[in-house]
C-alpha cells in the first residue's frame, strides 16, 4: 500500500524540484485541498516545497485556477522586486511548474496537484484575538489588492461564477423554500422571513456594479485570518495565501467578509446567540488597517460602502447556510443536527447587530478614511 511519502515522492518527481526527496508530512487545516510539506536535499542543504491538491469538485476548472494564480503571483513578485523589497520571495507564493512547463500535474486517480516554494518563518492562525491582529490582516488584504490594481493582460478567469451574486443567492433560497424537498421550511419560517424583510439589501452592490459605479477589481474572495501568514519574528503579515478564489470582483466583498469573520467573538456555528455581536473596536481596526493599504486606489463609492459590505456578506452567507439546511445539508459539511440552521441564525444575528450599529460604523469610516 502506497504511503503519503511514496505518493508525495511521485508527485514531486513531476515538478521542477531537482533535489533528492527526503520526507513529506501533511500541513494545514483546510477543508478543500490536501496539503503536504516536502523536504529535498540540495547538496547538503534542505529545501522545502509545498505539494497541494486542487479540489476539482469545488473548482471544476483547475487549469483556470492555476493560470490565475500564476499571473497574480508573478505580477506581485515583479512589483516587489522593482521596489527592491528584500523579502519579495516571502511576500508572494511562487508556483513551481512541472518538468514540461505546465502549472499542474494530474495523477493516475485524476487528482490535480500543484507545487509552491514553502514560506518559512511564518505561521497562520485561526482566530483574531486582538485589535492589532485585525489591523494587520486587513492591511495584508489591502496591500494584496493594491499590488494587483494594474495587472496587465486579459481579465482573470471566474473560477466560481457568481460566487458573490447576492440576488442569485436570494432567488435560489426562495426556490428551495418553494420546493421544500425535506419538509423543513415550515419550521424555519422566522429565518426565511428575516431574509425576505431584507430583500432590498441584496441588490445594492449589484446595482452599483451594473451602473459602472463600482469598479471591477482583482479580489481574494476568502479573506479569513488563516489565509494570511504572519511573520514569526515581527508579528506582521508577510503573505496572503489560498489563492484558488482569486478572480474579478468588488473589493467590498473582500472587506465585507473580513467584517463577517473578524468582528464577532463567537464561532460561526455558536448556538448561544447572545454571544454573537459585531464589535465596533474590531471593525475600526479593520477599517484602519485596510484604509492605510488601499486608500491610493479606493474610489469614494467603495469607501462609502465599507460598513454596508459587512451586513451584505453576513446576510449572503446566512442565506447559503439556510438554503443548505432546507435542501437537506447537501453542500456544507455538518457535524450535528440542524448545524446549517445554527450557522444561518448566527449570521442573521450578526446582521442584526450590524444594523443596530450602522450609524456608528459609518461614522468610523468617515473619521478613519481621511
Amino acid at each position: 500500500m502506497k504511503t503519503d511519502a511514496d505518493r508525495i515522492r511521485q508527485v514531486g518527481s513531476k515538478f521542477q524540484v531537482h533535489g533528492r526527496f527526503l520526507r513529506a508530512f501533511p500541513i494545514g487545516r483546510g477543508h478543500i485541498n490536501d496539503t503536504f510539506a516536502a523536504d529535498y536535499d540540495y547538496g547538503g542543504r534542505t529545501v522545502r516545497f509545498v505539494h497541494q491538491t486542487i479540489n476539482h469538485h469545488v473548482f471544476p476548472n483547475p487549469v483556470a485556477v492555476m493560470e490565475n494564480i500564476d499571473r497574480v503571483t508573478r505580477h506581485k513578485r515583479a512589483l516587489l522586486a522593482e521596489r527592491e523589497d528584500t523579502e519579495a520571495g516571502r511576500k508572494s507564493l511562487t508556483v513551481i511548474p512541472k518538468l514540461d512547463g505546465k502549472l499542474y500535474y494530474q495523477d493516475g486517480d485524476g487528482v490535480y496537484w500543484r507545487t509552491y516554494i514553502f514560506i518559512d518563518r511564518a505561521t497562520t492562525f485561526d482566530t483574531i484575538e486582538t485589535l492589532e491582529q485585525a489591523e494587520t490582516v486587513a492591511g495584508a488584504y489591502g496591500r494584496f489588492q493594491n499590488l494587483l490594481v494594474d495587472l496587465p493582460g486579459k481579465r482573470l478567469h471566474e473560477t466560481i461564477p457568481d460566487f458573490h451574486h447576492a440576488r442569485k443567492r436570494f432567488d435560489r433560497l426562495m426556490k428551495v423554500v418553494e420546493d421544500d424537498p425535506m419538509n423543513r421550511a415550515a419550521s424555519v419560517r422566522d429565518a426565511i422571513q428575516f431574509v425576505q424583510d431584507r430583500e432590498d439589501v441584496v441588490d445594492v452592490l449589484l446595482d452599483l456594479i451594473s451602473k459602472g459605479e463600482l469598479p471591477d477589481r482583482i479580489t481574494h474572495n476568502d479573506t479569513k485570518l488563516n489565509n494570511v501568514m504572519i511573520d514569526d519574528a515581527t508579528g506582521e503579515a508577510i503573505c496572503v495565501v489560498d489563492l484558488d478564489t482569486v478572480m474579478p470582483g468588488s473589493v467590498l466583498y473582500d472587506f465585507g467578509d473580513m467584517v463577517r469573520t473578524a468582528t464577532s467573538p463567537a464561532l460561526e456555528d455558536e448556538r448561544d446567540l447572545s454571544k454573537v455581536k459585531m464589535q465596533l473596536p474590531m471593525f475600526e481596526a479593520l477599517v484602519k488597517g485596510y484604509w492605510e493599504a488601499a486608500k491610493d486606489f479606493l474610489t469614494p463609492v467603495e469607501r462609502d460602502h465599507l460598513a454596508f459590505s459587512g451586513k451584505l456578506l453576513c446576510l449572503m452567507i446566512g442565506m447559503r447556510f439556510l438554503t443548505d439546511h432546507i435542501e437537506g445539508d447537501v453542500y456544507f459539511k455538518t457535524h450535528r443536527e440542524d448545524h446549517n440552521l445554527d450557522r444561518a441564525r448566527n449570521q442573521f444575528k450578526l446582521v442584526s447587530s450590524i444594523e443596530e450599529q450602522a450609524d456608528r460604523m459609518d461614522s468610523a469610516v468617515r473619521d478613519l478614511c481621511v
